[in-house]
């Protein structure tokens, strides 16, 4: 006998990401684009990338944590939220609860960067640790959320939460258009695909000629081999690379079912590649850039993607790194 089928989930769109600009007024930073000569020289292009570095908690992540958040009505609130992340969503979702006054519980991997965790406790969140190989976070944070009556906050397969991240691309359009310019190219790291998902709805509503691609670190590419394949992947390991925040087993379903139409294809940075880029956004641009968010401008700088004579960003995504780690790197 076959069981009643789920009700589908309706996908955002940029009429969402719009809603939640709204929400965000005020906020969330609109951070800037950012430029270098020596990039523009590098490529062959003119590349401008967008510093989600100086968001909130340091990251994209507080963009959809805030709007999921805020969107959660008032009577449902007194449980409070829980989330599972290695560290930047945690911190969006910490920082926006304690905006809106609400409890907040994390779960972590247990080899989370030390920053990530203490600045996540820091912001007033109780933090549950978790082993990477053993355990399965999701499990543990649907059972604490059970348990206390707590809204669970996913950290991208969410419409709320996608349409939040896409207010960064409404930003790029928007300071784009300030100076008489449209992007031809838009690279964006992806883990789980929300930051992908929610720029792509909000670039492709405005500019349908620009072309999207994803950057992931060499062994988890997930979305590059889901995109050639056309059915979601997953990667064979759970860790093995620099890129911590970039560690997402696949594609989310409801942020492959956007990315899938939306986005032309994926591209792969090694872990050398991206210390390079790390490197490359401190000593040019005085930026501090994690890893994982520096992947989409490694991409740009090794040329994976062809920008020449074209008007190119690159989404610097988050700057969370273990000051040690962040010094090896720029040595």
């Amino acid at each position: 006998m076959v069981g009643p089928m789920a009700a589908p989930v309706a996908l955002p769109t940029a009429a969402d990401v719009d809603e939640a600009a709204r929400r965000l007024a005020g906020i969330a930073l609109h951070t800037p684009l950012l430029t270098s000569a020596a990039l523009d020289a590098m490529t062959g292009g003119r590349i401008f990338l967008k510093a989600e570095t100086l968001q909130r908690t340091g990251s994209f992540k507080f963009r959809g944590a805030y709007n999921k958040l805020a969107a959660i009505p008032l009577e449902q609130r007194a449980g409070g939220v829980v989330a599972f992340s290695s560290g930047n969503h945690a911190q969006g979702v910490a920082a926006a609860a304690r905006l809106l006054g609400m409890r907040c519980v994390i779960v972590m991997p247990l080899d989370a960067p030390r920053a990530k965790r203490e600045r996540t406790a820091a912001l007033g969140a109780e933090v549950v640790l978790y082993d990477r190989a053993r355990d399965d976070r999701e499990a543990i944070a649907n059972d604490i959320a059970t348990r206390r009556g707590a809204v669970l906050v996913p950290p991208y397969d969410d419409a709320l939460i996608i349409a939040g991240q896409g207010t960064a691309g409404r930003e790029i359009v928007e300071d784009l258009g300030a100076l008489g310019l449209v992007p031809d190219v838009v690279v964006v790291t992806a883990s789980g695909g929300g930051l992908t998902a929610g720029i792509a709805l909000a670039i492709k509503a405005r500019v349908p000629a620009a072309m999207l691609y994803t950057a992931e670190p060499q062994g988890f590419d997930d979305h590059a081999r889901s995109f050639r394949s056309g059915q979601r992947e997953q990667n064979a390991e759970l860790t093995g690379t620099i890129c911590d925040a970039l560690m997402a087993r696949m594609p989310g379903k409801l942020t492959f079912a956007i990315n899938q139409s939306l986005v032309g294809a994926g591209v792969v940075a090694s872990d050398r590649e991206v210390a390079a880029a790390v490197a490359f956004a401190f000593a040019e641009l005085k930026l501090v850039v994690e890893p994982g968010g520096a992947v989409a401008l490694a991409a740009l700088m090794t040329g994976k993607v062809d920008v020449r004579n074209k008007i190119a960003v690159a989404v610097l995504s988050g700057g969370n790194v273990d000051p040690d780690v962040f010094s090896r790197l720029v040595a």
